[in-house]
């Protein structure tokens, strides 16, 4: 009996640190992971398993799972969207596919965003790949395309100034992609501006492509702030599921099956300002659903989920100052505390809130000279965060604010979330991709 427990709790062990990272915020959505056993301490060289190098810049955080690494990327010599697969064991390429040619690329306005920041997806099956450029494609994990299709040719060009940069869920066999834009295309040369455009979430069928239903998502925000840059969140409590989408001034709860709004929550731009686009994506704990307003505008706020219709006068739980709120981080979540960066510039701040009662646990300023633009993630009691410059801060996730170590890669532009799967961190910088641990 004893070695037969023996061999349970070894086999416990290894799936617990067997945890794979498959979208952007990582297995449970907030940026948190049950991995242990990571390295105490790493540097360029040191604890490094293998260095990959990538063919161009990409703000898409890698997904992982057991010994596949799915990473997309510009190809910086042909301007191609290249979606490539990565042996975990050494960091070779198992395969490379062109997505999106580079005919088909769009011009951007912004040098903190290219076609490639869409985060991949897998369920250890297969694999989606989206692109701002309306491209996604399926794969299976041995790299044979499935199926792609165009959204852009489906629906449009996408009105969003600084270039699409929201990633897709998928959850419960349904893949979701958000369109949060400006409701006349004044960035597209030649676009007819006397046609109205909708803003809208789509739920794709993930083995065919097809589409499953598409839901408009109506609002009275102006110009840029009908745009936004975040993720669909799934949010369960209560025995119900719903998906989660934020900007254009509103948090709605949607029906997974329908796509049906179910709740909608307001007050982040009470005077109407027409400049106040979201980045950072909801995340939820507890039956509390916190959204982080644009440019430090308003009030961090935490939202009693449930109810139906305009929820905005009734199920506010609490606020934090504006100053606590990031402008483009998205908040992790770890052991049932909240930890919300403010990324800015020199002055880089990490906060530590009970979700209960939105109470200022501590406080303290993350090493950086850059802005920190990547959502922080956690595992093993740690928090880790990269800034522009390739700057990795690691914060201890405990009573007390405490900078466990800094290292500085040096290799920007970085705008990627750190990925922790199968004891490992995936660090992806603008030139490589850093696999750190055994």
């Amino acid at each position: 009996m004893k070695s037969l427990a023996t061999i349970l709790l070894v086999l416990l062990s290894f799936s617990v640190n067997a945890e794979n990272w498959p979208q952007w915020r990582g297995p449970v959505f907030n940026g948190s992971t049950t991995q242990t056993g990571l390295p105490a301490t790493w540097s360029k060289t040191e604890n490094v398993a293998w260095v990959a190098p990538m063919p161009g810049p990409s703000a898409a955080t890698p997904a992982i799972w057991d010994d596949r690494v799915f990473v997309s990327s510009v190809d910086t010599k042909t301007k191609d969207l290249l979606a490539l697969c990565l042996n975990r064991k050494d960091g070779k390429v198992l395969w490379q596919k062109v997505v999106a040619p580079s005919a088909d690329r769009r011009p951007m306005n912004s040098r903190n965003n290219n076609m490639a920041s869409p985060s991949p997806i897998t369920d250890g099956k297969n694999v989606w790949f989206f692109y701002g450029t309306g491209h996604l494609a399926a794969f299976d994990i041995d790299g044979k395309e499935l199926w792609s299709r165009d959204l852009q040719k489906d629906f449009n060009k996408f009105a969003i100034m600084w270039g699409y940069g929201a990633s897709g869920l998928l959850y419960k066999d349904k893949l979701y992609i958000p369109l949060l834009q400006k409701d006349k295309n004044t960035y597209v040369p030649g676009s007819d501006l006397s046609k109205k455009l909708d803003s809208f979430i789509l739920a794709v069928d993930p083995k065919t492509g097809k589409d499953l239903w598409k839901q408009v998502r109506p609002t009275d925000a102006k110009e840029e702030t009908q745009e936004a840059y975040t993720t669909p969140i799934p949010c369960e409590f209560n025995g119900k599921s719903e998906i989660l989408i934020y900007g254009a001034d509103y948090t709605t709860a949607h029906d997974p099956e329908t796509g049906k709004e179910l709740w909608r929550c307001g007050g982040i731009n009470p005077v109407h300002r027409g400049d106040v686009r979201v980045v950072p994506s909801p995340v939820c704990c507890d039956g509390l659903v916190f959204m982080a307003p644009p440019k430090h505008w308003q009030a961090f706020t935490a939202i009693k989920d449930g109810g139906s219709g305009d929820v905005t006068a009734t199920n506010v739980a609490w606020t934090l100052p504006k100053e606590m709120s990031p402008d483009v981080c998205t908040p992790l979540v770890y052991k049932n505390m909240l930890y919300v960066l403010n990324g800015d510039a020199g002055r880089s701040m990490l906060y530590c809130i009970d979700p209960k009662t939105g109470a200022k646990k501590w406080e303290g300023q993350i090493p950086g000279k850059t802005t920190y633009w990547c959502s922080p993630t956690c595992a093993d009691g740690r928090i880790y965060s990269i800034n522009e410059a390739g700057e990795v801060a690691v914060c201890e996730a405990g009573d007390a604010f405490k900078i466990l170590m800094t290292v500085p890669l040096g290799e920007g532009a970085c705008f990627s979330s750190i990925a922790i799967a199968q004891g490992q961190l995936f660090i992806r910088t603008g030139q490589n991709v850093y696999c750190i641990g055994k």
